[in-house]
């Protein structure tokens, strides 16, 4: 194998690379488009399986302008979930949401009564003695 050869090789791997990276994205637009019924996703994926150069051809002429939409669709949304979860963690949680937390623990019987008591009372700010403790 000479040198020729050895960066022709190279070209057809990179080239089967990126194809198969675009055969990967088209199967992932066709799954995750919530629009195209379970028969369109089916009758997608056989044409672009079964005559892999035509499918993939028409798909992107067919539905490749819409592709970079779903994609920021889907980034955006999981950008409002990221930012709604990071927004309820840091949110604190009031007396009475922990309290029911905690009686729901004891309803499952997860925790027992005594651990149940003890933990009210540190959240009320209370001694067991039912003297307020120092802060």
């Amino acid at each position: 194998m000479d040198f020729w050869d050895f960066i022709g090789a190279i070209l057809w791997l990179m080239l089967l690379f990126a194809w198969l990276y675009l055969v990967i994205a088209i199967l992932a637009d066709l799954l995750s488009d919530h629009e195209l019924s379970g028969w369109a996703k089916g009758l997608w994926c056989l044409f672009v399986i079964l005559l892999p150069w035509l499918g993939v051809l028409v798909y992107l002429i067919a539905r490749g302008p819409t592709m970079g939409e779903r994609v920021a669709q889907y980034a955006q949304h999981g950008d409002q979930e990221f930012r709604r979860h990071i927004q309820d963690a840091a949110e604190p949680s009031s007396v009475a949401d922990e309290l029911a937390k905690l009686a729901d623990l004891r309803n499952r019987e997860m925790i027992s009564a005594s651990d149940f008591e003890a933990a009210k009372t540190k959240l009320l700010g209370r001694s067991p003695t039912g003297t307020r403790s120092p802060l």
